[in-house]
């Protein structure tokens, strides 16, 4: 918003229009909108009993945390819509997927946390209900991105570490509707230790930050990994947006935690992670950067499937986080473990985008 009115009013220094200004201000806004409005959030969540509902049957440690606010989420959506509005160019179509997946995902996130609350159980939507809400967004999202006239999608797969592309055809579709939808679920199932889920969501952001930089550029994109994506410049603000509002929650979402995000944000954030990967044609280095969010949807899978067919667990609880706890492991020792293994995973994901 307030390029346009540098643009209309031309009374502003011509820095509001640099990327590296906006991405600052954009970082700096969402950082402190999140640690001003946090105790507020905090306290009137507690006043109306909006408490985490712990399942039955997971680790008994957390039973201490009943009376821990949930739906945290729902600050870390308002400071990035705002710092969006305040520094992003609205005429980008990049920003409109982003943020439309951001907020219906964080509708259907509430409504599944909500439910939880008024029922107190830890069950929330059916599967099914919550499945096929995800699905319609999705589907309508990219339904949107592949008849956008500015072709935001591409149908070639870019692999890592080789400087290749395989086209898909319409196979793609496919694929867009996975990430989308499996990136949000997989956050959502990492999101069970105080802090765990929004560093490494934290570290995508940044990840994602430096790849939209590197696609605005012809030379480097050539040079590269990455494809020359000319309209990308917008994500380099709504990621920073992201990398701001999670450090902010982080303040009070780490251990031990004053408040947790819910189904509002993990859904939300996993939602638009998923949708920047897609506009920015790195689906496949969506599954390395977020690695963690990968281990912890397959402990999952892998202990489903070998409890259908051969009735026994193969971890003592799943998602993995669980697992180690069971082991006798430290809740902060498990989540720093984690965050370091996102690093590291960040750090690789990187060097993927240098080809000899």
């Amino acid at each position: 918003m307030l390029i346009w009115w540098y643009k209309y009013l031309n009374n502003y220094s011509n820095n509001i229009s640099y990327i590296s200004f906006r991405a600052i201000f954009s970082l700096l806004t969402a950082f402190f909108i999140n640690l001003f409005i946090g105790p507020y959030f905090i306290k009137f969540f507690r006043k109306i009993q909006q408490y985490q509902i712990i399942r039955k049957n997971g680790p008994k440690n957390h039973y201490t945390k009943n009376n821990t606010p949930t739906i945290g989420g729902l600050f870390i959506i308002i400071s990035i819509v705002v710092s969006t509005i305040l520094y992003c160019d609205l005429s980008n179509n990049y920003v409109w997927y982003v943020i439309s997946v951001l907020l219906s995902y964080g509708l259907i996130g509430y409504l599944d946390d909500y439910k939880k609350i008024k029922y107190n159980n830890s069950w929330g939507l059916t599967p099914f209900c919550k499945y096929f809400l995800l699905s319609i967004v999705a589907l309508g999202i990219i339904y949107t991105m592949y008849n956008d006239s500015e072709k935001v999608i591409s149908t070639q797969l870019i692999i890592p570490f080789f400087k290749k592309n395989i086209e898909i055809n319409y196979l793609h579709i496919f694929l867009s509707y996975f990430v989308i939808v499996g990136t949000s679920n997989a956050v959502n199932l990492t999101d069970g230790l105080d802090g765990l889920a929004i560093m490494p969501v934290i570290l995508l952001a940044c990840g994602f930050t430096l790849i939209s930089l590197l696609s605005i550029d012809i030379k480097n994109s050539n040079y590269l990994n990455v494809d020359y994506i000319q309209n990308s410049n917008e994500l380099v603000v709504l990621c920073t947006a992201i990398i701001g509002s999670g450090l902010g929650f982080l303040w009070f979402n780490s251990y031990p935690a004053k408040i947790f995000m819910g189904d509002i944000g993990s859904l939300s954030l996993g939602g638009c992670l998923g949708t920047m990967a897609i506009l920015l044609h790195q689906e496949l280095l969506l599954i390395i950067m977020g690695g963690v969010f990968v281990f912890e949807t397959i402990s999952v899978i892998l202990q489903i499937i070998s409890f259908k067919i051969r009735k026994k667990r193969i971890f003592k609880m799943a998602p993995i986080h669980h697992h180690y706890e069971m082991k006798g492991i430290l809740e902060p020792i498990i989540v720093v473990r984690f965050w370091i293994i996102s690093l590291i995973l960040l750090l690789i994901s990187l060097i993927s985008l240098k080809v000899c």
